[in-house]
């Protein structure tokens, strides 16, 4: 199966920089701080596996291979052990795409987004999962670990369209069931809609670690428009016409002012909170969440 590429070539390079880890967890060199039985690519041999397209040949036992010949790759007991969870808004907002780019979408950044995280888990031998949110239900990929299990979640992005309202809260609920306790959750969203932040704040009282990305358009953020413009709601029938001009100043302050209130209310609850405008590089967000500040007491918002 050929992976479709989500990630551009730059960004996947600069991923090397990065690393998943749950902020309990930072500091210090990562040996032995909290060591499992889960398998990866770590320091003491545990057992064998069949080779996956995608693993790395400096982990195929060549010697095994030369009895068996068939390709068997080592595995071993990892010292940081990590599940993540990766969760995209796909409600019809999403659909929204600046100007400049038109053919760019927030649901198209934020898939970007989601494979970044992916390939770090991937590179972590952490296991990983994926949940859809937007149209009539959830779609979920269960967590699992591999170059196959990589493949299934990019498939299941590719496939999505934006649609619909944020679901509600009793087709989030199997979130509850999937997502366990300690694991890493990154939620990607325009947080448009009030259950998307409420969403954020019960995972992390319910002891899930939860990473949380605002998609802003470029237009949003600068308000380039002028002349008469009529604004859709894309999830409701609601409508505005204004006078561009007019009306800059006043949007942009009370964007800032929801922006703002929306990082203070996340980082209360202790998640981590950046912020992703469509023009950026898309491992800017990645880099505020899981750089060299990640062990800080709260996340960075931006």
């Amino acid at each position: 199966m050929t992976t479709p590429v989500l990630v551009p070539a730059d960004v996947r390079a600069r991923l090397r920089e990065l690393r998943l880890a749950l902020r309990s967890h930072a500091g210090g060199d990562g040996l032995g701080q909290h060591s499992s039985r889960s398998r990866g690519a770590g320091l003491e041999f545990a057992q064998y596996r069949a080779y996956e397209p995608g693993d790395e040949p400096r982990r195929i036992d060549w010697k095994l291979y030369a009895r068996s010949d068939r390709f068997f790759v080592r595995e071993a007991e990892r010292d940081s052990p990590l599940t993540a969870w990766i969760i995209v808004d796909a409600s019809a907002s999403m659909r929204q795409a600046d100007r400049a780019q038109p053919g760019r979408s927030k649901l198209d950044a934020a898939k970007t987004l989601a494979a970044c995280v992916i390939e770090l888990a991937l590179r972590q031998g952490d296991r990983f999962g994926l949940v859809v949110l937007g149209g009539d239900a959830p779609r979920v990929v269960p967590a699992g670990g591999g170059a196959r299990q990589r493949d299934r979640c990019v498939l299941e992005l590719v496939q999505c369209r934006p649609a619909g309202a944020w679901p509600g809260e009793a087709s989030a609920r199997t979130l509850w069931e999937r997502v366990a306790p300690s694991s890493l959750v990154v939620l990607l969203s325009d947080f448009f809609d009030e259950a998307a932040v409420v969403l954020a704040e019960r995972l992390a009282s319910a002891r899930r670690e939860v990473a949380s990305i605002q998609l802003i358009g470029a237009d949003e953020r600068d308000f380039p428009f002028e002349g008469g413009h009529r604004f859709v709601d894309p999830e409701s029938p609601a409508e505005r016409r204004v006078e561009a001009g007019r009306a800059r100043a006043d949007f942009l302050a009370r964007f800032a002012a929801a922006r703002a209130e929306l990082a203070r209310r996340l980082t209360a609850r202790g998640i981590r909170h950046a912020e992703y405008v469509l023009d950026e590089p898309a491992d800017l967000p990645l880099r505020r969440l899981f750089g060299a500040r990640a062990s800080d007491p709260v996340g960075e918002a931006t």
